[in-house]
């Protein structure tokens, strides 16, 4: 919370080289499965939260931007690509998965349903597996060092030495 008790929340790329930082309450979050959501993200459907009424700081870097239409355009890190915005006439949205604690924001609608891919909504039915469970056959998640940006913010990232 900041001084004056609004929420705070913060995220940013997947290498770091942007952040964000947002105080005040979001507004509403969706997952679009409108056909530029998909090539956007490159993923089945983009979920997306409404920073519309709140205060956005890019804290390090910030987004480059590609003109998606006539009304929108999207933000994405220039560096390692990580979707970040959708920007619109009547606001900006963050990308949920770029915040730091993306699991306390879960979407309440779905948009651009037309396009939703046919096999989405069965995807929880599928058998699912642990990342550690896939090591007999894919014995380099053993040794797995991530060079993604934490979950929080960070003085300074990359760090000097990576091994």
């Amino acid at each position: 919370m900041s001084l004056d008790n609004r929420p705070v929340y913060t995220g940013g790329c997947q290498c770091g080289a942007v952040r964000f930082r947002v105080e005040g309450a979001l507004g509403d979050a969706s997952v679009c499965h409108c056909r530029m959501c998909q090539k956007a993200s490159g993923n089945f459907y983009l979920p997306l939260v409404s920073v519309r009424g709140a205060k956005l700081d890019w804290t390090r870097g910030a987004p480059k931007r590609f003109r998606s239409s006539n009304a929108a355009w999207r933000g994405f890190c220039a560096d390692c690509g990580t979707p970040l915005t959708f920007e619109a006439p009547d606001g900006i949205a963050l990308a949920i998965a770029a915040f730091d604690h993306a699991e306390e924001i879960a979407p309440t609608v779905q948009w651009g349903t037309e396009a939703k891919l046919p096999y989405v909504d069965h995807i929880h039915e599928l058998p699912g597996e642990d990342t550690m469970a896939d090591i007999s056959s894919s014995s380099y998640l053993a040794d797995l060092v991530s060079y993604q940006h934490p979950d929080h913010d960070t003085e300074q990232w990359p760090p000097e030495e990576r091994s």
